[in-house]
């Protein structure tokens, strides 16, 4: 049964029975259980309703209860603490959000009534896809230079038997030279153990936080990590040092997201003598390393060889979505972190020069008006003679009815579209790189009445009339893209993916190589591949 809430004259009906209905009130982690209850048991009493009615039912439920359940859990603080300062007139700044202005909306004409949102024109014809900045490149990776700091003995005892247990946490031992600690300690305090103990730590310290595995074995890895400047290595040892927590400091540096505990007691269970399957184990719990220890609260996040995409609050699902991800090779789908900063309800799409001229759609659509008009598109001649052709918003349109905005160098992001069908294949490797979301109506829904307060009715009035209409996001979203080969599944069941793009051999080697010195390299070397089409 769905949560009953009390009506008019004492009357109570379901909760969540349609787009208009309200949403159990409850707080902390109430709110998560609540949430996830009460979109489950809507979806159920939702089947076969329209799809409008059951989606903006789901997305109202989340976006009513997700933000309190969210404030449930603060992220711990793992450097030291600094006293703080006098009280000033000035108001301090918090992570509570504040009250944000009312949602920005661009739409097509006709505009909308003067009581609505402020709008403006549908993007212009360009004779390719929307520009996006592409970063200056960063400057030639140095070395990092590590922190050298006075170690007492019990200190260092301590760190070097967290080093001779690490193998618990995937890593090797030998990496950050206990040995060579072990002598030391035999030495005494002095500047041979401040070093031999600084530069263990501080060594295990970065692959606890940044992973072990080298940025040339991370293929198509673009998300940059912001831990080593929330968590500098300096810091952490200050704290480590001060407070006598050798372990407990190196143990806070653990991943958040509840694979990484799952990935750590399959990898305690499995004989050490399966090298294949502890090397497995060992290479996915390093790449939840690649990521921020702290997610957030409120995200997205897409395994690509699962063909699955989650919104998850505090770590915990709230829903799924199928995906359709790129096709091997040249169309592979990058490892990104970005966020979500707009809606887009009836997307137009901008056809890539590659099918306007390398297929003749340009010539034979500007040659017939009223078949252009027929299929959906807007035909432009430039004065230099290109043919700019646009696909209008409607059923046929190739991102389908919604488009989530990220905006990144690869132009990826995640999309409706009208081949639904794809989504019932067992391997989902179709797209061009782009992200093919299963029931993205209801997802973008979601994410504008989260981040953009839009009302449901507002929601549901964007995504009926047809016509483009970008909601522009007050709070922005993390979206991950991640590439892992075993984890938890949808159901929380711990399981293999088929390395669709051969990208667990690169990681593998680095772990049967010597341990390489970090430098400040953030991402993959590799170019970044804009592609004509990337649907």
């Amino acid at each position: 049964m769905l949560p009953r809430e009390e009506g008019k004259g004492g009357k109570t009906r379901r909760a969540g029975a349609g787009p208009g209905a309200r949403f159990p009130q409850h707080d902390g982690k109430e709110h998560e259980q609540a949430m996830v209850t009460t979109i489950r048991e809507t979806t159920r009493s939702m089947h076969g309703s329209s799809v409008s009615r059951w989606a903006v039912a789901l997305a109202a439920g989340i976006a009513v209860i997700a933000p309190a359940a969210a404030k449930d859990r603060a992220p711990q603080n793992l450097l030291p603490t600094q006293a703080s300062p006098a009280p000033s007139a000035t108001p301090s700044t918090s992570r509570t959000p504040t009250i944000p202005p009312a949602p920005v909306v661009e739409s097509t004409p006709p505009t909308v009534e003067p009581s609505a949102q402020p709008t403006t024109p549908a993007p212009a014809a360009s004779p390719s896809a929307p520009a996006v900045a592409v970063p200056t490149p960063p400057p030639a990776p140095v070395p990092v230079v590590e922190p050298v700091m006075h170690w007492g003995l019990a200190d260092a005892k301590a760190l070097l038997a967290v080093v001779q247990k690490i193998d618990r946490e995937g890593l090797i031992a030998v990496d950050y030279q206990p040995d060579a600690l072990a002598q030391a300690l035999a030495g005494g305090e002095g500047p041979t153990l401040d070093d031999v103990a600084s530069h263990s730590f501080a060594w295990l310290a970065e692959d606890l936080r940044d992973g072990r595995t080298p940025m040339d074995a991370r293929v198509q890895w673009f998300a940059v990590d912001p831990d080593p400047d929330q968590m500098p290595t300096e810091g952490l040892m200050t704290k480590a040092i001060e407070t006598h927590d050798i372990a407990g400091v190196l143990a806070g540096l653990a991943p958040r997201y509840p694979d990484y505990a799952a990935l750590k007691a399959a990898l305690a269970a499995t004989p050490k003598a399966d090298t294949k399957a502890r090397d497995t184990i060992r290479i996915n719990m390093d790449r939840w390393r690649w990521l921020p220890r702290e997610l957030g609260q409120i995200y997205l996040i897409t395994n690509v060889p699962e063909y699955q995409l989650r919104l998850t609050v505090n770590d915990r699902i709230v829903r799924t979505y199928r995906t359709v991800v790129g096709k091997p090779g040249k169309t592979a789908t990058p490892q990104l972190a970005e966020k979500v900063e707009g809606v887009v309800f009836n997307p137009t799409w901008t056809v890539p020069q590659s099918i306007v001229v390398g297929e003749g759609l340009g010539a034979r659509l500007a040659a017939s008006p009223a078949a252009a008009l027929r299929e959906g598109y807007k035909v432009t001649k430039m004065a230099d003679g290109t043919i700019i052709v646009v696909q209008q918003p409607g059923p046929k349109n190739s991102l389908g009815q919604l488009k989530i905005d990220m905006p990144n160098p690869h132009a990826i992001y995640l999309h409706d579209t009208p081949a639904k069908a794809l989504f019932d294949a067992p391997v989902r490797a179709f797209s061009h790189g782009c992200i093919r979301t299963d029931r993205a109506l209801e997802l973008g829904m979601t994410m504008a009445m989260l981040g953009a307060d839009l009302t449901q009715e507002q929601a549901v009035q964007n995504a009926v009339s047809g016509k483009y209409t970008r909601v522009t996001m007050t709070k922005t979203f993390p979206v991950y893209i991640t590439y892992v080969t075993m984890g938890q599944d949808i159901t929380g069941k711990l399981t293999k993916f088929t390395d669709i793009y051969g990208r667990d051999a690169p990681v593998i080697a680095s772990f049967a190589a010597p341990r390489q010195l970090k430098t400040t390299q953030r991402t993959s070397k590799e170019a970044i591949i804009k592609l004509d089409n990337p649907l």
